[in-house]
C-alpha cells in the first residue's frame, strides 16, 4: 500500500473560503492525500486566495516567492492557486510563476482531481471557467470524520449587485443558490458528526432562492433537525432583508441574535456611487425594524471610507450613521481599487485622507464595540464551548451574540451548552462564570 500524499492549504479572506478550503481538501483525499499544517512536509501546496483586501495578488506572488525553496529542495512538489485571485489573473499567475502546476477558479475546484492528475504528468493545468455542472453536485458526500462544534455552510455563491467597488460578480459570478434537499442533507451529515452550531454563507446569503420559502424557509427547515441548535448567516444585502427573514428573526429560537448587515457608507451621494441601490434612511429604518422583531439582536457592519469621491460631509454622514446604529462590531477598510471594476477608473482620495478618516471611523466603532461588551456583565447568556483556553482549566466559546467567553471550569466539553454570568469584560472577549 503506498503511503498518503500531503497536502497543505493555505486559505486567505473569508469564511466562504475556510468552506472551501475543507472541500477542496475532501475532493483530493480519493486521490491520497491527507491534510498536514506544514508547507514542508507537503507533496502538495494550495493558496487558496481572495481578491477583497488591498493588493491581494500581490501577496499571492510574495508567498509564492517564499515557497520557491520548497520547490527547488522538491521538485515533484506541486504547487497550485486557487479561490478569486486565480479566477482573476489565472493566466497571468502561470506566466509569471513558473513553479505553479495548477490554478483552478472558485467554481471549478470539483475537478482538482483532474488537474492533480494531469499536473502529475508535468502538464501545467489551468481551470477559471464558469461550468454549467452543480460543484456541489459532483463533490459528492462528505466523509463521516467526527468534526467541531461549529462548522460554515454554503449556501449561496456569486452577487448580481455590482456594487462599484467589488471584484464579487466578476470572480465568482452571478447569484446560484443551492437546492434547499441538498443544503439540508450536508446540515444533517455535520449534525451527526458532532456540529451544534452552522452559519450559512453567500456572498449575498439573503438572496438565496433555493427554497421555495426563500432563507427564511430553509432557516425554518434547518431548525427542526434535532441537534443543531444554533444557525447563523453571513453577508448579507440590505435590499434583500425581506419581511419572512425578520420575521425569523423573531419566531425561530435557534436562529442567533446576531446579524451582519453591512452598508459600507452613511452618504446617499456616496452610496449612489458605490451602486448600493438604497439610502442611508433606508438602511436605517430597516435596523429599526429588524430591532422590533428581536430586541437583543447585536449587529455588525462593514464601511469602507476614502471611496473615490468622498468629502468631508460625506464622511461626516457616515460617523452620523454609525452613531445611530449602534453598531456591537464592524468592519473598516480603506477603498482600494480593483482593475475591471467602475470605481477603479474614477478620482482617488489621498491616502493620508483615508488614513485619517479610517482612524476615526475605528476609534468610534471601538468604542461602541466596548460599549456592547461592557452590556454584558452581569447577564447570563448561554455559550457553546468550542476549545481549552491558554491557562489550564480554562474553556473558551461563543454566546449567543458571537462575543467570546472564557471561564474557569473542569467537566466541560467542547460542545456543551451551558448557562454562564459574565463577570467581567475585557478587550476582545467576556470573562464568565458557569
Amino acid at each position: 500500500m503506498s503511503e498518503p500524499k500531503k497536502l497543505f492549504i493555505k486559505t486567505y479572506g473569508c469564511q466562504m473560503n475556510v468552506y472551501d478550503s475543507e472541500r477542496m481538501a475532501e475532493a483530493l483525499a480519493g486521490q491520497g492525500y491527507i491534510p498536514t499544517d506544514t508547507a514542508a512536509d507537503a507533496d502538495m501546496i494550495l493558496l487558496n486566495t481572495c481578491h477583497i483586501r488591498e493588493k491581494a495578488a500581490e501577496k499571492v506572488y510574495s508567498e509564492l516567492g517564499r515557497l520557491r525553496p520548497l520547490k527547488e529542495a522538491k521538485p515533484d512538489l506541486k504547487i497550485g492557486v486557487a479561490g478569486c485571485v486565480a479566477q482573476a489573473e489565472g493566466a497571468e499567475i502561470m506566466a509569471r510563476q513558473p513553479l505553479v502546476d495548477l490554478v483552478v477558479g472558485p467554481q471549478s475546484y470539483h475537478r482538482l482531481p483532474e488537474l492533480e492528475a494531469r499536473a502529475g504528468r508535468g502538464r501545467k493545468a489551468l481551470d477559471t471557467d464558469f461550468p454549467e455542472d452543480d460543484k456541489f453536485d459532483r463533490l459528492g458526500a462528505r466523509p463521516k470524520s467526527q468534526r467541531g462544534p461549529t462548522a460554515f455552510l454554503t449556501v449561496q455563491e456569486g452577487c448580481d449587485k455590482f456594487c462599484a467597488f467589488c471584484v464579487v460578480p466578476y470572480t465568482r459570478g452571478i447569484e446560484v443558490s443551492r437546492a434547499a434537499d441538498r443544503v439540508l442533507l450536508e446540515a444533517r451529515d455535520l449534525v451527526e458528526r458532532g456540529v451544534r452550531e452552522i452559519t450559512l454563507l453567500g456572498q449575498n446569503v439573503n438572496a438565496y432562492h433555493g427554497h421555495e420559502a426563500g432563507l427564511a424557509g430553509l432557516i425554518r427547515d434547518l431548525a427542526r433537525i434535532d441537534g443543531l441548535h444554533r444557525i447563523r448567516f453571513t453577508t448579507s444585502h440590505p435590499n434583500d432583508m425581506d419581511d419572512a427573514l425578520i420575521a425569523a428573526h423573531a419566531e425561530v429560537e435557534k436562529l442567533m441574535p446576531y446579524l451582519h448587515l453591512p452598508v459600507q457608507s452613511g452618504s446617499d451621494r456616496v452610496l449612489k456611487a458605490m451602486n448600493r441601490k438604497h439610502t442611508a434612511d433606508d438602511y436605517l429604518r430597516l435596523v429599526t425594524r429588524i430591532r422590533e422583531a428581536r430586541p437583543d439582536i447585536m449587529l455588525s457592519g462593514d464601511f469602507i471610507v476614502g471611496f473615490p469621491g468622498e468629502t468631508d460631509a460625506d464622511f461626516a454622514d457616515t460617523l452620523g450613521l454609525v452613531e445611530s446604529v449602534g453598531y456591537g462590531q464592524a468592519y473598516t477598510f480603506k477603498y482600494s481599487s480593483r482593475p475591471g471594476t467602475p470605481a477603479a477608473e474614477r478620482v482617488q482620495v489621498a491616502e493620508d485622507v483615508k488614513d485619517e478618516r479610517l482612524q476615526t471611523l475605528q476609534a468610534l466603532i471601538g468604542r461602541q464595540q466596548r460599549a456592547a461588551q461592557d452590556a454584558m456583565v452581569g447577564r447570563t447568556v448561554r455559550v457553546l464551548f468550542e476549545k481549552p483556553g491558554r491557562m489550564a482549566g480554562q474553556m473558551v466559546g461563543k454566546s449567543e451574540y458571537l462575543h467570546a467567553v472564557h471561564v474557569q471550569t473542569t467537566g466541560v466539553e467542547r460542545g456543551d451548552i451551558l448557562p454562564v454570568r459574565i463577570v467581567s469584560s475585557n478587550s476582545n472577549s467576556l470573562k464568565g462564570e458557569i
